[in-house]
């Protein structure tokens, strides 16, 4: 179905950066527009799309490249260098079309994937909705938040909690609905990843098939290989990692670039280039950069290795990795803002791309999988502490 990616692993990497590489133009020339709306210009959408880049994490079996995490890695790093809102909306879009693929049913996908094609989809995680069974499905009603690129999707999916089956504690089971059977909420005024379009979306008793949906917490994968034992939050994890080192890495070039010619100060003075302050904080934030990234190939190709091996990943490795992706964005998080920082205020304005870094990196940083209750999680871990949860 659709395009046909290669199965070795190196051909596959080779094949996705180049992909990067094509729409490059198109996604530098749409990041301004991007931001005016308040989402990605169909012109980026389409190039993304094209490229087959949205189908990063989506089964082989129905067009995707089903890329391992590292590569994964490295794909969502470079479209995010070049454009931070692109970037965001590539992880979320990947995902978001991948796991329908790998868990509905035959009947679900035959609709959702018409005629071979790979559709755009959104879908947030957070469990703000509720499912009521009922013939043949659910009547689902709710309002969920940060739905990224959901104005250019075809389909979006949201967690709900089951309720009315009478059990103490209701359970969660993922829905998937046409967008346009959804009202989309125009509320993305906000401070950072202004681009990406993550509106609020809202349903009130909207009739989803059985078939459309699957248990969030103990459904196996119908279709798929290695990629879709991962469970959460390993699925989603890596995708935070490339974020943030593709913005960290942005920002640190831009002050490169900027630090031989740029000068502060009254009197005579020199490049901000010549300064020891800076010399230092490029040096140690570039080998920052470079350590936290090779800890997470490092976590990665461990976790890839265990799912290959037919095994489910243990809480302890669950919890490393989301703590690695939210290692990572702190790391860019305090790189970024000491670019913006000794770049003065060239910096300050709209058209300079280390402002947007820094909104966009803060903003990224508000994100549940990156908050510091995972370093938590994995000091639980490490203790042997009963009843650590790694998504808590």
């Amino acid at each position: 179905m659709g395009r046909t990616f290669p199965t070795d692993r190196e051909a596959k990497r080779h094949v996705l950066l180049e992909a990067v590489e094509r729409v490059r133009h198109t996604l530098l020339a749409g990041a301004d527009e991007a931001e005016a709306n308040a989402t990605l210009p169909l012109a980026t959408v389409q190039a993304l799309d094209d490229a087959g880049l949205l189908a990063l994490k989506l089964p082989a079996v129905l067009g995707g490249a089903e890329a391992d995490l590292v590569t994964q890695l490295e794909v969502l790093e470079a479209v995010t260098y070049i454009d931070t809102s692109a970037g965001w909306c590539t992880l979320i879009g990947a995902a978001a079309i991948a796991s329908p693929g790998a868990f509905l049913a035959d009947e679900a996908i035959a609709q959702i994937f018409v005629d071979g094609q790979v559709p755009r989809a959104a879908g947030t995680f957070m469990p703000s909705g509720q499912a009521v069974p009922v013939a043949g499905g659910y009547r689902v009603s709710g309002r969920w938040a940060f739905a990224s690129g959901i104005r250019h999707a075809q389909w979006v999916s949201a967690t709900t909690r089951v309720v009315g089956e009478g059990a103490a504690t209701p359970t969660l089971r993922r829905v998937v609905m046409p967008v346009a059977a959804v009202h989309i909420h125009d509320n993305w005024q906000v401070m950072g990843l202004q681009g990406t379009g993550s509106c609020d979306f809202s349903v009130t008793d909207l009739f989803v098939p059985e078939h459309f949906s699957w248990d969030a917490q103990r459904a196996r994968p119908q279709r798929g290989g290695p990629l879709y034992r991962l469970g959460m939050p390993a699925f989603v994890a890596n995708e935070h990692v490339a974020f943030a080192l593709g913005v960290g890495r942005r920002a640190l070039d831009a002050l490169l670039d900027l630090a031989p010619s740029k000068q502060r100060g009254y009197g005579p003075v020199s490049p901000l280039a010549a300064r020891p302050a800076l010399q230092r904080a490029v040096g140690e934030g570039a080998l920052r950069l470079r350590a936290v990234r090779a800890l997470a190939i490092e976590c990665y190709e461990h976790a890839w290795a265990i799912v290959c091996a037919g095994q489910m990943l243990p809480s302890r490795v669950q919890a490393e990795l989301r703590s690695v992706a939210t290692l990572a964005t702190d790391v860019a998080v305090d790189v970024t803002t000491q670019a913006f920082r000794f770049s003065g205020g060239t910096a300050l304005y709209v058209p300079h791309v280390l402002q947007r870094c820094l909104r966009d990196i803060n903003a990224a940083a508000q994100h549940l999988m990156v908050s510091d209750a995972a370093y938590e999680n994995y000091g639980q871990c490490l203790l042997g502490l009963p009843n650590a949860d790694p998504m808590r």
